[in-house]
């Protein structure tokens, strides 16, 4: 399934936004099989991904953890950190060596309240991200367990 356009940053925020958001972000590159973060733990940064691929997944007890999505070049890594109590959903791990921006959750959720025109675009933009990966999951939980699969309608 392909990605909406609102996943990209650089489409869904308005020029003067981006630009605000970006002078907090940090380059970060990452090693392969690095785990970012758990599930349950507290969410205090997102990422966006340059290069490379990183793997959410969701604990199964007694089990290897079951890997929901794979997200790469230009993807929102974590969601988590802009809604109460601000904990992972979801845990996530590198697949490559990865490159992305890092941002401070607690900084940005400050600039949001601080700008209310910031806070909505990214409201917004996690917001659809959202939406999409619920629509996604739904797919795929459909393909696996109806007697028809999705038949490519939601």
């Amino acid at each position: 399934m392909n990605a909406p356009p609102t996943t990209s940053m650089l489409r869904a925020l308005p020029a003067e936004q981006r630009q605000r958001l970006m002078r907090v972000a940090r380059e970060v590159s990452i090693p392969q099989g690095t785990r970012l973060f758990e599930e349950g733990a507290r969410a205090d940064r997102f990422w966006i991904i340059r290069t490379g691929t990183i793997d959410l997944d969701m604990h199964v007890p007694g089990r290897r953890a079951a890997v929901i999505e794979t997200l790469g070049h230009n993807e929102l890594v974590g969601w988590s950190w802009l809604f109460a109590p601000h904990s992972w959903h979801l845990g996530a791990g590198t697949t490559s060596p990865v490159r992305a921006y890092e941002f401070d959750a607690t900084a940005v959720r400050a600039m949001c309240h601080d700008d209310s025109v910031l806070g909505l675009a990214v409201a917004e933009w996690v917001g659809g991200i959202v939406a999409h990966r619920l629509r996604s999951a739904r797919t795929r939980l459909l393909d696996l367990y109806a007697p028809n699969g999705s038949g490519g309608q939601l």
